[in-house]
């Protein structure tokens, strides 16, 4: 059910373009060979949060084609990504640009170092799923219909699981991470209260800050497990 380290360089699993970012960047999404997984795993919404990226690729390229049961998507945010910009090119906080009851357009605050105040201010976007990449993944979900989402955060090191479900527990249990019912501040828009709304079953798993090498040991793991179908 492994690949061999010496065939990690690449990843070997099937992919499909979902939709293009406001650049038009391609938005890519890796699946099993049967394309009905039950779990979608998501990183880099927000593009200040590479390492998520890179932990996701470590634990896709790791599995056989014959072992991958659920599905990745290793960046929601290319052009972020690639400016290290936690909004996307139109300098909106993805998420925060979830169709949810609660949305609201004033800005979203945030921090990029953790003793600074949340002062950096982003777009919730011009109106609910404004942004293609939003509108993208939304229509990605309606057609998998996962009973579950994973989404890749850093770094407030917890395991947010609004619904205290089953694989909420099981990750915080395997990660070591506290499980907690929310981050502790207001997130309107987010994917997290859509997924509620929805009654979707979507788990917020944020990395420790540490080194890469460090998240790897850690994480990779864990979501190889997500990822085979064994969570």
């Amino acid at each position: 059910m492994f690949m061999e380290p010496s065939m990690r360089g690449v990843i070997r699993h099937a992919s499909a373009v979902y939709g293009k970012s406001h650049e038009g960047n391609p938005l890519t999404v890796w699946l099993p060979e049967d394309k009905n997984p039950e779990i979608l795993v998501l990183a880099s919404i927000h593009g200040d949060e590479s390492e998520t990226t890179v932990v996701l690729s470590d634990a896709l390229r790791s599995i056989r084609a014959d072992g991958l049961k659920n599905a990745a998507i290793l960046c929601g945010n290319p052009d972020g990504i690639v400016r290290g910009t936690r909004g996307n090119a139109n300098g909106v906080d993805l998420n925060r640009n979830f169709p949810t009851d609660n949305w609201k357009p004033d800005p979203v605050y945030y921090k990029s170092r953790e003793n600074e105040p949340q002062g950096i201010a982003l777009s919730p976007g011009a109106h609910r799923a404004s942004e293609p990449e939003t509108q993208a993944l939304l229509v990605l979900l309606e057609e998998l219909k996962p009973r579950a989402v994973v989404t890749l955060h850093a770094a407030l090191a917890c395991i947010d699981d609004a619904d205290g479900s089953v694989l909420g527990r099981r990750l915080a249990e395997r990660t070591g991470l506290p499980l907690k019912p929310d981050v502790g501040y207001a997130t309107p828009g987010s994917f997290g209260s859509w997924a509620l709304e929805q009654k979707l079953n979507l788990v917020t798993y944020e990395f420790e800050a540490a080194s890469g090498y460090q998240l790897k040991d850690h994480h990779a793991p864990i979501l190889i497990d997500v990822l085979m179908g064994k969570a």
